[in-house]
């Protein structure tokens, strides 16, 4: 239940990112990186164990790059960190 929960927060973060629009070389990188990261896990190319290190590190970067300028996209990225945390992942 809790692994179909964070799915569909991953699904809903990756619908954010598409939405926003690229202002900066830095924060292209980071949207860059985070829709790979969840596009894999999203379309079971990997499990979430596997890919849960290098996504929580994108993402806990992700956090202090979105904090100030896109608050949903933040809001988002914190579910998604508590979810995994849930899961002990």
């Amino acid at each position: 239940m809790e692994q179909q929960k964070l799915l569909a927060l991953l699904e809903e973060l990756h619908q954010e990112l598409e939405k926003t629009e690229t202002v900066d070389v830095k924060t292209g990188e980071v949207l860059a990186s985070l829709k790979e990261d969840i596009g894999k896990l999203v379309r079971e190319e990997s499990s979430i164990e596997d890919g849960q290190e290098g996504l929580s590190r994108n993402l806990s970067e992700a956090l202090d790059h979105f904090e100030e300028d896109h608050p949903k996209i933040s809001m988002a990225i914190q579910y998604v960190l508590d979810s995994l945390a849930r899961m002990g992942l």
